[in-house]
Parts: C-alpha cells; structure tokens; sequence
C-alpha cells in the first residue's frame, strides 16, 4: 500500500526538485484498487498499517464523515516527503540533469530514457548504460538482483527499488536485460519417506520437529517444510525447488496457529502461488481440528490484531466452527499438537 502511493506521489511530481505546494492525497478505495488489495484480509492488513504510519507521522488519514472508523483519504505530509524519499532511495532529478538525459547518446536499449519521465539521476541511468554497452554483455550470465545492484550502483537495495519505477515500466528495461533474477529465500524442509504424498508447511519450528520425527516412523508426507511464521507467504515460490527435488508438485497443506496472524499467512501464501501457477495451500483439516480440541485452553488473542471472521474463511469447512469456538478474542498455538500428544493419540491429525 505504501508503495503504491508513493509510487503514485513521484509519478505526480515528475521528478521535479522543487518543493511540493500542497500535500500529495489519494482516495483510500482508489488506491487499494490499483494496489490490488481486494481481499477482506489485504484491506484490512492495509487499514492497519495506514493507522501505524499516521501514528508515526509519515502520512495523514481523512475519514468518512459521521464514521470515524472509516477512511476515506490517504495523504503524504508536505513535512514527510523528505522521509519518503529517504526510504525508498529517490532523489529529485533537477532540471540540468534533465537536460543531460536528452542529450546522451545512450545504447539502443535505454534510447527510450530521452523522452521518459523517469526520477533517476543521469549517473545511475548511465552505469545502466556503461553495462548494456559492454563488449562481453552478450555472454554475461544471469546473478542474483542484489549482486547485480551492488556492481551496477555500490548499493546491494538500489535496484530492488529501481524495479518499482517507470525505468522497469511494460516494454522497457527487464531483469533480462540486466542479466540478473531473483533469488527466493528458501524453505527449511525434509524429505519425507511417502514419496508420492502430499507435503505440508508448519509454522513453528517446534511443531516442525514434531511430524518431522513422526512422519518419519509413520510415513505420510513426502516433504515436511517449516514456514517459519510470516516468511512463508514471502518464500512460497521457493515451493518450486522443493517440487523439483521430490519429482513433480505435490498437494501442499499447512497447518499453524488458530489466530489472526496464524490464519493470514497461509491465505497470503496460497494467492502467490496461485499467481504462478503453483497448487493452493490448503488447510491440513485433521491438524486444526484436532487443535480446535483444545478450546477451553485457548489464551487470549493479540488486542493490536484481532481476528476478524472472515479470516477464518480460509479454514473451509472448519470456518464457521473455529469462528464460534474462538472469536476475534481467543488464540490456540499449534503446539497444542506436540510430540507427547502424538504418541497418546497414535498420531491420527496426520489423516
């Protein structure tokens, strides 16, 4: 959301230099809308933040007249500019550099910088510009965003932030041409001896270590990949070289704590690998209902992040069950699920 709306901010300033004269503002419907944050969890994951960016002061919020709870306008403080620009790494391009752009005999590749309107500085498009030239360009082999970064800019994050901008826009420069990729942190995983089965994502790393060791003397899964909480809807792609080392996609299941948080993360995960054609992430149903056994344990939620009802959504089946037991108010850990309930219940939440 926030890159969005400064993306929004620079594309309206030009890369001008001069200061602003009145605060940048976007209608809050309309900037979820071209941030694609559609969903019940994304719009409220993005309130959320918005209210912890105003508390800090980075941007100002309007609400609907007679429900304060309600935004209507995001802003960007003309006194907070200076932060934004800080934090993603824009300098305003004045007017000489401008001139300097146009007049550049730049290689066939970047040719479209003369009449673009981009916020880079003349020194950066031409480092872009000193390696789409090189002589051994053609043979260069593919390394990872970050390493290029650092060669092209003294600065590993540059290009990372570059990606965002106009430079990048459809029918311009590409990763490609910069002969560098992505490279997704991996997953912790372990093979699991069914080798045909389905695989399955824990959160917590001592659950992890639970069907890790039981799924070994009770074959069920072939991969048991720990999520590590909030990482896995960032590393999900990495599902792609877990499929490959076990021989082809596999179902993939997951199975983390009943909370807020807990619920959000595989409902993340799962539209990424939608997006790129991976299988959903599906509730491991006999974990959470085994879990939901221990209801009357359950503690209270976290008062900063109560669950909302369509966050249980992802659940299926279970959805409305596990709304009724918990609420917005109460959360059960995954633990719950350890190896001394596995070896009293004979291991039946594995299915």
């Amino acid at each position: 959301m926030a890159c969005e709306l400064f993306v929004q901010w620079r594309r309206a300033r030009g890369g001008r230099s001069e200061p602003s004269v009145r605060p940048f503002s976007r209608n809050w419907e309309d900037l979820l809308e071209t941030a694609e944050l559609v969903s019940a969890v994304d719009r409220g994951d993005a309130e959320r933040d918005a209210r912890h960016l105003a508390q800090e002061g980075w941007v100002t919020l309007g609400f609907v007249r007679y429900k304060s709870q309600l935004i209507e306008r995001i802003a960007i403080p003309l006194e907070a500019e200076a932060r934004w620009c800080s934090a993603f790494g824009f300098t305003p391009v004045s007017d000489e550099e401008t001139r300097a752009v146009r007049e550049y005999p730049w290689c066939t590749d970047l040719a479209f910088v003369r009449e673009a309107r981009l916020a880079l500085s003349f020194d950066e498009l031409r480092q872009i510009d000193r390696f789409l030239s090189r002589k051994d360009f053609s043979e260069a082999g593919s390394v990872p965003v970050k390493e290029r970064s650092l060669e092209l800019f003294g600065d590993e994050k540059r290009l990372d932030i570059l990606l965002q901008s106009a430079l990048f826009r459809e029918g311009r420069l590409t990763l490609e041409h910069l002969r560098c990729h992505y490279v997704i942190e991996p997953l912790g995983w372990k093979r699991g001896p069914n080798g045909t089965g389905p695989s399955i994502v824990l959160e917590n790393a001592a659950t992890w270590d639970t069907y890790t060791r039981w799924n070994e003397s009770h074959p069920t899964f072939s991969a048991t990949i720990y999520g590590q909480g909030n990482c896995f809807a960032e590393r999900v792609l990495f599902l792609t070289e877990i499929f490959r080392e076990l021989g082809g996609p596999r179902p993939v299941y997951y199975f983390g704590d009943l909370d807020a948080a807990g619920l959000r993360i595989p409902s993340r995960a799962s539209k990424i690998a939608l997006r790129h054609g991976l299988p959903p992430v599906e509730p491991h149903l006999p974990s959470y209902r085994a879990l939901l056994t221990f209801a009357a344990q359950a503690t209270s939620a976290n008062d900063d992040d109560p669950a909302r009802e369509q966050d249980f959504d992802w659940l299926g089946p279970m959805r409305v069950e596990a709304w009724q037991l918990l609420g917005s108010a109460r959360r059960l850990a995954q633990e719950y699920l350890g190896w001394d309930y596995m070896q009293q219940s004979g291991g039946r939440t594995l299915g």
